[in-house]
């Protein structure tokens, strides 16, 4: 049962997101993906991190009600 609850979880999760293409270049990507492997993240987990955490420091992240 509680397996189910995490795939539905997710699956809302995943639907709250905006999903779009980027282009990297190869040598890019290849030093993220290392990067995110390091940090035990995915990729796209690891991207979403960086941009966050440059969002903070530049005190552009909206703020939660």
């Amino acid at each position: 049962m509680r397996g189910r609850y995490i795939h539905e979880r997710r699956k809302h999760i995943a639907a709250d997101k905006k999903a779009f293409p980027l282009r990297l270049d190869p040598d890019i990507y290849r030093a993220l993906e290392q990067w995110a492997n390091d940090e035990f993240r995915s990729v796209n987990g690891h991207l979403e991190y960086l941009i966050r955490e440059a969002l903070k420091q530049a005190d552009r992240l909206p703020k939660k009600t």
